[in-house]
């Protein structure tokens, strides 16, 4: 059986629920190297812009992630509780109520509707128990699969960060999204909550 899709060793505990039979759990250390083959798929380095990098970096960089108050990391597990993503709230500077909202699925989950599920989840946190008032995303103006799923969760182009990013030797503009309070407020969905 594909290790991406292998049943977890260990079941997790969710901690957070979505649409579509998705929970969050907490990102651990032991997560780091899924993480880190997900991060190494050629179209998610490329759509993200961001090098993988060593596996014993990124462990470091989780294990400093855990501690980080700034921060929720989490796994995005299916209906079986097998990881399928990552959904990150970051940058979270609750005396302004602004986070960033960061996702990245599994690439044999992609297309399939998780993206909207997880982003949705992930601002209902941010909104429903966390006292944000904005939550905003970035990603490349070409990234059209991730500009979709930001859309359909009600995310609003605020603008361009023009030649903000390099990847692979080229210069890409980076797209800035937001969400606000009041245009999650309005969105006519369930909430997590309600699931």
């Amino acid at each position: 059986m594909d290790q991406d899709t292998a049943e977890p060793d260990t079941p997790r505990n969710p901690c957070w629920r979505g649409r579509d039979g998705l929970t969050f759990t907490p990102l651990e250390i032991e997560d780091a190297e899924l993480v880190h083959r997900w991060r190494s798929d050629p179209v998610a380095a490329h759509e993200t812009g961001v090098w993988p990098g060593s596996l014993h970096d990124l462990r470091e960089r989780v294990e400093r992630h855990l501690g980080d108050t700034d921060r929720d990391d989490f796994l995005v597990l299916d209906p079986h509780g097998t990881p399928i993503g990552l959904a990150a709230l970051t940058g979270q500077q609750l005396s302004e109520g602004t986070a960033e909202a960061c996702l990245m699925l599994d690439p044999a989950h992609r297309r399939r509707g998780y993206g909207t599920a997880a982003l949705d989840a992930l601002t209902d946190l941010a909104f429903g128990e966390l006292p944000m008032h904005r939550v905003e995303a970035f990603t490349h103006t070409g990234n059209t699969a991730a500009l979709a799923v930001l859309a359909a969760s009600g995310f609003v182009r605020e603008g361009v960060r023009r030649s903000s990013c390099m990847h692979r030797g080229r210069r890409y503009d980076n797209a800035v999204l937001s969400l606000l309070r009041p245009e999650w407020e309005a969105l006519d969905r369930p909430r997590s909550w309600e699931l």
